[in-house]
């Protein structure tokens, strides 16, 4: 997410419904029903236990005009306990059926959750098929967390722009709306003829009947699904591949002024130096998706083609959400206390990149944020910034500076074998802090308990050296 994100909200609570089809049957013995919410400190009602969501195939039709949106997902998932009933999240949206590997039923709605009940329970290890239609008009939230700004499926002057972190995905998907439940995608976006739909993967081809274009996109690699991403509406397209050979795909809103960033160029140029950083692109294609949306000015790493609702003005933003690619994508926080696993990591990237291309030194980078920050960029404890605060600029450029001071501390070769070590120890997983404590400390050679206390668990400026 880029620098402007600051904060990000939960979804307002909605008038519970109830739907049943199908014949609920009595509990089996020795089943139990999965547990509706991870637990995370932040968001505990988030995500769903007792499965895992392997694969979601998506089909979904939407008008511009009315802003309707119609869907059915098709979810393979495995089972991870004797599940007699499970749930997934979705907030907003009707769902008019259910059926668990081809058969009709039982299931209740609430205002976050469906609650499915399926004639017969779910060994545990078994591989089972959910399918949800659903439909209605997706509303967006809103909140302190990305400084009041709306996120999640959100309206544009000629169709849709979605960003999901950390818990939108499920404004306009049915699905297991947490990190460490990553799953393959499919997409089939159905749109009026003159549209064109933008998701994860890359382009599988594209058909037309009866005045609609149905476009279907394919990743292949592991995704958190606050990742996923669809955009419609009127864009140029430009594809290619990077020098280094990664396949490479932009699409800008036709109605953008003249005079916007070359996107093409600098994600071209910044994909390939990541990987000489990082090691090697950890997914099919890389990109960006351009658009005007109105009230919106963020971007988010949606996977594979970074979202940017313009404006953008500096070409370090596009080099932050690349980085994201390796670090926050393919690497992804195991509980969102974390996040600075994710933005600190990419702002160091974006300290890099201007470092690179002569704008600022890294080390001016660090020493303007050390002297002219506020006394209340101060006070956010990084390693764990609270729900209402864990965009704050601190959870950024304090998280970067955390990478600065370790990097002085052990020396360049081991810092810069580190980051690759990590984005390759831990590619399409989940991690956490102190997993990354003790990455640095197997590859330096040194105890940083201190270190990390100061920088990551400590309130007020560090003194320098610490």
């Amino acid at each position: 997410m880029s620098l402007r994100l600051c904060s990000l909200a939960i979804a307002t609570t909605l008038v519970c419904q109830v739907v049943l089809s199908g014949g609920a049957a009595a509990e089996p013995k020795g089943y139990r029903p999965g547990t509706p919410g991870l637990g995370d400190p932040y968001f505990p009602s988030l995500g769903n236990d007792g499965y895992d969501a392997r694969h979601y195939d998506l089909s979904l039709s939407y008008n511009p005009g009315t802003a309707a949106l119609e869907g059915m997902a098709t979810i393979s998932a495995k089972a991870t306990q004797n599940l007699s009933s499970f749930s997934l999240d979705l907030k907003g949206l009707q769902v008019s059926k259910v059926r668990v590997n081809g058969r009709a039923t039982s299931f209740r709605q609430g205002d976050a959750k469906i609650f499915i009940t399926p004639r017969h329970g779910i060994p545990d290890k078994a591989r089972f098929t959910v399918e949800v239609r659903y439909a209605g008009v997706p509303k967006p939230l809103g909140g302190p967390i990305v400084a009041d700004s709306k996120y999640g499926w959100l309206k544009t002057d000629d169709g849709a722009f979605t960003t999901g972190e950390p818990n939108a995905t499920s404004t306009w998907l049915p699905c297991n709306d947490y990190p460490t439940d990553k799953a393959t995608f499919d997409f089939r976006i159905k749109v009026p003829k003159g549209l064109t739909a933008i998701s994860n993967g890359r382009l599988a081809g594209s058909r037309e009947a009866n005045g609609q274009v149905t476009y279907t996109w394919r990743g292949h690699k592991p995704m958190a699904t606050y990742l996923a991403t669809v955009a419609i509406g009127k864009f140029s397209t430009q594809s290619g591949r990077t020098p280094r050979g990664v396949p490479l795909y932009v699409a800008y809103d036709q109605n953008l002024p003249a005079g916007q960033l070359d996107f093409y160029k600098i994600t071209s140029a910044a994909t390939d130096y990541w990987t000489q950083l990082f090691g090697p692109y950890p997914f099919e294609e890389t990109g960006a998706i351009v658009d005007s949306v109105p009230g919106v000015s963020y971007a988010l790493e949606t996977q594979t083609k970074p979202s940017y609702a313009v404006p953008v003005r500096h070409e370090h933003t596009i080099a932050h959400e690349i980085a994201h690619q390796w670090f926050g994508n393919s690497v992804t926080v195991r509980q969102w206390k974390d996040i600075w696993l994710n933005e600190g990591f990419a702002t160091y990237a974006q300290w890099l990149w201007a470092d690179r291309t002569g704008t600022k030194p890294v080390e001016q980078a660090f020493k303007e944020v050390y002297e002219g920050a506020p006394a209340d960029f101060w006070d956010i404890i990084v390693g764990d910034p609270q729900r209402d605060t864990m965009f704050a600029d601190a959870v950024y450029r304090r998280g970067a500076m955390t990478l600065h001071a370790l990097r002085e501390e052990i020396g360049d070769r081991p810092f810069f074998a580190l980051l690759k070590a990590w984005a390759q120890e831990h590619r399409y997983k989940n991690a956490d802090t102190r997993q990354f404590i003790a990455l640095a400390e197997k590859i330096s050679g040194r105890q940083l308990d201190g270190l990390f206390k100061t920088w990551l668990f400590t309130k007020g400026r560090p003194p320098l050296g610490s």
